[in-house]
């Protein structure tokens, strides 16, 4: 299959478990909580704080659209981007599972990590063929 859409699907269904990975994240928060009948200490961020992680996670959309454009210098930007994102969200995960549960740090290598690998090979294969995907570069 020589789509050269690919790499950008694999990178958006990346995307998508990170969202995921942090949904199922604040919900175990949340049941945790309710479960330790609010004597739990209550998570609070300051505005920067929130704008920031809005940001961390909202650079999942760049990786998708610089694959988009389909170059082999777009590509390059997307694995070291994307890698790079992979890297730290599985890690900031498996340290949140560490403080909060296993199930946690499961769920950020299920949701991150694992389509993250399938996204990181798609994009060296992309970049290390040699047929005419990147000639108008």
């Amino acid at each position: 299959m020589n789509n050269p859409n690919k790499v950008a699907m694999f990178w958006l269904t990346t995307a998508a478990g990170a969202v995921l990975f942090v949904t199922f994240q604040l919900f175990f928060y949340v049941n945790d909580f309710v479960r330790a009948q609010g004597t739990a200490p209550a998570m609070t961020f300051e505005p920067g704080v929130l704008w920031m992680f809005s940001a961390f996670y909202g650079s999942w959309i760049v990786t998708v659209l610089l694959a988009l454009i389909g170059t082999r210098t777009a590509h390059w930007v997307v694995l070291i981007l994307g890698s790079l994102l992979v890297i730290l969200n599985t890690l900031g995960g498996i340290s949140d599972g560490l403080r909060d549960g296993w199930h946690v740090a499961f769920s950020a290598v299920f949701f991150i990590a694992l389509p993250g690998v399938f996204a990181i090979a798609v994009t060296w294969r992309r970049i290390k063929s040699k047929g005419n995907n990147h000639v108008y570069q």
